[in-house]
């Protein structure tokens, strides 16, 4: 009977001590796991890279064309309308500042704007014509990356050329101005397009005898141009 309480007994020590010993192992290994989860190695996703903003800063060189509508007023035959095609080289440069672009550009186009009308005064024929066209422009935009929405205005220097059947008729050379606006789009680092639209004013000429019967017959011209256009950049892009 003593051997068995003996023996129960000392089951119940040994199983007293077996949590004290699961402890124990915790509090030895504890510091060991804890280093090797502390030189596990962590991921860390790759940073992200912003694309490069495109830069209109530079100079350019190109190509333009299109075509326009005006009207053209005679003291001897009132006004008439005007049409016709256009075609030219234009040359520029930007500075960008942020999304702010500003720059300074002229053209010098070959033109065919002609209108003609008859009167009481003019009854052969009065006709208006314009020849050529060049302007030198400030333009100023806002850059949304590669699209560039701007205005622009200057100075614009052309021909007026007035004629009517059995006179001489007269060319005359004159300083107006001219105002507008367009969009331009960067198809490359180098290359773009643009649309834009110009209001052209030439002013006006005396043609006198030489365009009819009358000493003081003036002849004016007004341009509304519709163009297209491809520049090259040399610098700029992203």
């Amino acid at each position: 009977m003593n051997k068995s309480k003996n023996t129960q007994n000392l089951l119940r020590s040994t199983m007293a001590l077996v949590p004290a010993m699961a402890l124990l192992g915790l509090v030895v290994a504890g510091p060991a796991l804890a280093a090797d989860l502390s030189v596990a190695p962590l991921y860390k996703a790759p940073p992200v890279v912003a694309p490069t903003a495109y830069n209109w800063s530079g100079f350019y060189v190109g190509a333009n064309g299109g075509g326009g509508w005006g009207t053209s007023n005679w003291d001897t035959a009132g006004s008439f309308d005007l049409s016709g095609g256009v075609i030219g080289g234009t040359a520029g440069v930007n500075w960008q500042l942020g999304h702010a672009v500003i720059g300074l550009e002229g053209d010098v186009d070959w033109s065919n704007l002609k209108g003609n009308t008859t009167s009481t005064l003019c009854a052969a024929g009065c006709t208006t014509s314009n020849n050529w066209l060049a302007t030198v422009r400030g333009r100023a935009g806002y850059a949304f990356d590669r699209f560039l929405p701007y205005v622009t205005g200057g100075v614009a220097v052309g021909d007026i050329k007035a004629s009517t059947p059995g006179f001489a008729g007269g060319t005359q050379s004159n300083a107006g101005w001219t105002a507008g606006g367009g969009v331009e789009l960067a198809l490359t680092n180098n290359w773009t397009a643009k649309a834009e639209y110009l209001h052209v004013d030439l002013g006006n000429m005396n043609c006198g005898f030489s365009c009819g019967v009358v000493a003081n017959n003036n002849v004016s011209l007004k341009s509304d141009l519709v163009r297209g256009g491809v520049n090259f950049r040399f610098g700029g892009g992203n």
